[in-house]
């Protein structure tokens, strides 16, 4: 072991918060096996049971046009792009739907571009014909960005915004946008979006009209370890007041097609499997009450996915039956129901459906 995280071991073992230094630490040690070790131990006194929970939903991009042009995205269209832009009509997001529900999907996760096009009410009209003809479905929808963007466009507040979406079906909010929650980082790779506290404070505003909603760390960039443990206490600091997330998903930036990959001479070095692993069981460490740790197979492929069981994870996310935006930077990792469940259940544990 490595003897600099002999006091971090024993915070672990008792149960202790760790600290900004402790994550840092953490980070800065390449004692993968030890770190893991301790996520796993955390991840079973949380949930003792050995199962794993998964979901079968659909990510339904409803447009691709976008304000931000964040160097990172291989997928927005800009505004005026008639070529490669669009937005979905009710029939195309009808047929997803339906197309969903005969797989077993229970749920869809609704998000898209910065359309300065679309206002509150064009939002308000799509969920309630979602809900009116599909109303065994979850609706998962709109990231802190979709929400300001709305707020903006509409010239209402955000707590408005989100109880008049709520009226309309909203259910719950995917965590997406937070990328690295420190604004220098967020000027430098996405300088059009919203701020870390501008970010934060949507969600704060979710939980408190009751609506549940994931977190999310895009990682491997321009960050920081210092950066990363600074976004997960933001997390953290939040979820003591609020306890409104549900689920936690770190993922590694995705290079291909991007403008941010042509400026990073070590992307290599930063998008290993082992720095995702690391970041993956240091997020369980970390972040103590945030009940589940959720595996990225999206981006890192099936295999890497089962071995995150054994680094904190205890969520395997979902089939995904639609997915564009990280497609879209050249990462394709397609599996197939029987595929998350063998990979689940040789790992070790028990596949167990959940709804939303």
């Amino acid at each position: 072991m490595d003897r600099n995280l002999l006091d971090i071991y024993k915070k672990v073992e008792n149960g202790e918060r760790l600290d900004f230094e402790d994550g840092v630490k953490l980070f800065k040690s390449d004692d993968l096996i030890t770190i893991g070790m301790m996520a796993d131990m955390v991840r079973w006194r949380l949930h003792p049971e050995p199962v794993v929970t998964y979901i079968i939903d659909r990510n339904i991009n409803y447009t691709n046009i976008c304000t931000t042009e964040c160097t990172f995205c291989a997928f927005y269209a800009k505004v005026g792009d008639n070529v490669k832009g669009y937005t979905l009509d009710y029939e195309t997001i009808g047929k997803k739907i339906e197309e969903t529900i005969q797989l077993g999907g229970t749920r869809i996760l609704l998000q898209g571009g910065l359309n300065p096009e679309l206002g509150i009410e064009f939002y308000e009209d799509l969920f309630r014909w979602i809900k009116e003809n599909y109303p065994q479905i979850w609706l998962h929808a709109l990231s802190p960005e979709e929400i300001l963007h709305i707020a903006e466009v509409s010239k209402m507040r955000v707590r408005d915004v989100l109880k008049r979406l709520i009226d309309a079906g909203l259910q719950s909010i995917p965590g997406g946008g937070a990328e690295i929650l420190v604004d220098r980082v967020r000027e430098k790779i996405s300088p059009k979006k919203c701020t870390a506290d501008e970010w934060l404070g949507v969600m704060y505003e979710a939980h408190q009209l009751g609506l549940k909603t994931t977190a999310t760390m895009m990682f491997g960039h321009v960050e920081t370890y210092e950066d990363r443990v600074q976004h997960m206490l933001l997390i953290r600091e939040l979820q003591d007041i609020t306890g409104g997330f549900t689920s936690f998903i770190p993922w590694t930036f995705q290079p291909r097609n991007t403008q941010l990959a042509e400026n990073m001479d070590n992307l290599k070095e930063r998008s290993t499997g082992f720095d995702y692993l690391k970041t993956l069981a240091i997020s369980r460490l970390m972040l103590d009450n945030i009940p589940t740790i959720q595996v990225s197979w999206v981006t890192q492929g099936l295999k890497m996915a089962q071995i995150g069981l054994k680094f904190g994870a205890d969520d395997f996310g979902s089939l995904l039956i639609e997915e564009n935006v990280v497609s879209a930077a050249g990462t394709k990792h397609l599996v197939t129901l029987e595929q998350m469940l063998k990979a689940i259940k040789d790992a070790g544990y028990e596949p167990r459906k959940r709804f939303n």
